[in-house]
């Protein structure tokens, strides 16, 4: 029942189009854990929110094979920027083709490295942020995120319900997991921003700056 309301909703959202699909085709063929990029039902999400949103610059954490860039951009209005980052150099020769050939390549910044080292240095107040990158690091990236996003601004934090295993007691070597739930733990106490879970795919969470 899953998967025929999973293709119900597919059916009755806007297209993907051709260029993501393709992409999307090709993560999934080329790469391993190809199901951590977005995909359709959320890659329309994020569009849509950046349109609601309207922001100027975008920071994401964790850009993979460039499909949620690619989105976001979509969205963007006329003089808007996605700086994304990837720690993992060796997914350069295969994202930023995909990010250069796309229809939004001018609004997209790729680049390789810590955005938890080297976002802060653009000099530049985000007014929305999606974090997408190491679940190792997932706090450390929440708190770089905060310091550079400007009152009002919105956080959109990927995969928080992790499966399923943020209901489990995690060992202490899955380090993915407990920082997984150290982020969910810390971000619900945390009286600067409003927030809440999407069950959405592997669970989104919004977050926005008070």
């Amino acid at each position: 029942m899953d998967t025929e309301l999973d293709q119900y909703i597919l059916d009755h959202i806007d297209p993907e189009g051709d260029y993501l699909y393709r992409l999307w085709r090709a993560t999934n063929v080329h790469l391993l854990r190809g199901r951590m990029a977005s995909g359709h039902l959320q890659g329309r999400l994020l569009k849509m929110l950046v349109r609601m949103i309207r922001p100027k610059n975008i920071l994401e954490v964790g850009t993979f094979s460039g499909y949620s860039a690619i989105c976001m951009a979509e969205g963007l209005e006329e003089g808007g920027m996605v700086y994304t980052y990837e720690i993992n150099d060796e997914q350069e020769d295969f994202t930023r083709p995909w990010i250069e050939g796309s229809a939004v390549a001018d609004k997209i910044r790729f680049v390789i490295g810590d955005a938890n080292v080297e976002a802060p240095k653009l000099g530049i107040q985000f007014d929305m942020a999606f974090i997408d990158g190491d679940k190792r690091t997932y706090p450390e990236t929440y708190e770089m995120t905060l310091s550079v996003l400007r009152p009002g601004g919105f956080i959109l934090a990927d995969n928080t319900l992790w499966d399923g295993h943020v209901l489990e007691t995690p060992k202490a070597s899955d380090r993915q997991t407990v920082g997984i739930e150290h982020f969910n733990d810390f971000v619900a106490h945390d009286e600067r921003v409003e927030k809440v879970i999407l069950p959405l795919r592997d669970g989104l969470t919004l977050i926005r700056k008070k």
